[in-house]
């Protein structure tokens, strides 16, 4: 049976943005003692071409995103692209907070933080966080970071049974951890897969909670996720998009990723036409 006719979510179908983590624009510069290719530069040419906003996960490492590099894309956004937004995501017991106190201590925009678990010596994110066991810990910097005026998201692992917690906690969205599905796509556990993060979805947005997701999302596997899960308001995709970069062009990349969103959505709209 369709979720959205079962459960009464339809209504929570609606554009879902897309937002571009520029970590491996980054990871590229920072292999020579030069300035290009230039984050910034990156981030005008995918904002110019459609996207919603901008995503960098900066670790204490800095082996990609440098805290500069924070610095000098809220600067730009505030100045160039005020209805941007700026989502920056990592660990809040590494460095993601005093840098997060810097920015807004400065009067530049940070519109969404993601809590990433992840630790420091990680290639990349691979869990989200087990609540409630990591609620208590996570409480105070959701509250500080509210009262900066930031948009909390936490990174999870698909479980219903954990929206709830994300909510009491003071999160006003989750980033549903999609590597699963990514991997499953095109297999038999795809269906079984999509059915997790569907169930994930609806849990959510029944406790009030906004809906993004991220990791290993790509121009085969986007459409096909956001047709079956409602209400994601944000996708955040980065190596994948940077690789067809690569091949079509960063701005031409990002048209097709939001060919890939409207591909999603056009069955909807069609339906509700009738």
């Amino acid at each position: 049976m369709n979720p959205l006719i079962s459960t009464g979510l339809a209504g929570h179908r609606g554009a879902t943005a897309l937002s571009v983590n520029l970590n491996k624009v980054a990871l590229l510069r920072n292999q020579r003692t030069l300035t290009i290719p230039s984050v910034t530069r990156a981030a005008a040419l995918v904002l110019e071409a459609g996207a919603s906003g901008i995503t960098v996960h900066p670790r204490p490492d800095e082996r990609h995103i440098r805290a500069h590099d924070a610095h000098d894309l809220a600067a730009l956004l505030r100045s160039d692209w005020p209805q941007a937004e700026f989502n920056i995501e990592g660990n809040p017991f590494h460095n993601l907070m005093d840098l997060l106190r810097e920015l807004r201590g400065k009067g530049l925009p940070v519109q969404q933080v993601t809590f990433v678990p992840d630790s420091a010596e990680q290639a990349t994110s691979d869990h989200g966080w087990n609540l409630p066991t990591d609620g208590e810990r996570l409480r105070p910097l959701i509250d500080e970071a509210r009262v900066l005026g930031v948009r909390v998201s936490l990174f999870m692992d698909p479980l219903p049974q954990a929206m709830t917690h994300a909510r009491n906690l003071g999160a006003e969205r989750v980033e549903l951890y999609t590597e699963a599905y990514a991997r499953a796509h095109g297999t038999p556990q795809a269906g079984e897969q999509l059915a997790r993060y569907t169930a994930a979805a609806e849990t959510a947005l029944r406790a009030g909670l906004g809906l993004n997701a991220g990791h290993d999302l790509n121009r085969d596997n986007l459409t096909d996720f956001l047709r079956a899960v409602p209400g994601v308001r944000e996708v955040s995709i980065g190596h994948a998009l940077i690789a067809d970069a690569l091949e079509l062009g960063l701005a031409e990349t990002v048209r097709d990723y939001l060919r890939c969103i409207h591909r999603a959505q056009a069955p909807q709209a069609a339906s509700s036409a009738r």
